[in-house]
């Protein structure tokens, strides 16, 4: 089925799961990528134009560096074919090199084509945050973020469950005033 939260629902497969070739069903050939970067402990290029680009950027080099990726809307999905879609995201990670866990929320906001299919025109990824987190906080952290319902997640139940570790905490108190 084509529809916005298809291509959206895509995206997130693509570079959740280290599956590049989802990122055709979620992004038009001469799609743009905007990265808004608040943190310093995580770094994109700001600009990636063409699907190729954007595939290399959010999907390859990702899954060089990270695994175990969790990524959640933390709102409805977009209802028919909405031209534009916003919404708070939150992602959960560990880094290969180091086992360091990562959990980071920022928003999105999309453009979609008018027509079938809905392919991402235009996305912007702002990161507000970016945690990071010891090795040892790997378990307690995937246990709740498995426990989510995903991608789709309401802000109240990102936050009701989320464990006390040290440095989450800037992460639940952003979302609470989304809240």
């Amino acid at each position: 089925m084509h529809s916005p939260s298809a291509s959206i629902l895509a995206y997130l497969r693509a570079k959740d799961q280290n599956r590049p070739y989802l990122m055709r069903r979620a992004f038009t050939e001469a799609a743009t990528l905007k990265m808004i970067v608040k943190t310093g402990a995580i770094s994109f290029p700001p600009l990636s134009k063409g699907i190729d680009s954007i595939t290399e950027v959010l999907v390859r080099r990702f899954a060089q560096s990270y695994e175990n990726v969790l990524t959640f809307c933390l709102a409805d999905p977009p209802r028919g074919h909405a031209g534009n879609f916003s919404c708070n995201w939150m992602v959960g990670m560990s880094e290969r090199e180091t086992g360091a866990v990562r959990v980071g929320c920022g928003c999105y906001d999309w453009q979609f084509q008018t027509g079938e299919p809905f392919l991402t025109r235009e996305l912007a990824i702002t990161i507000e945050f970016m945690q990071i987190l010891p090795p040892s906080t790997l378990k307690v952290i995937m246990d709740w973020l498995c426990g989510l319902p995903y991608p789709w997640c309401p802000f109240q139940t990102a936050v009701a469950g989320a464990p006390k570790v040290e440095g989450l905490d800037v992460i639940t108190k952003y979302l609470r005033r989304k809240i």
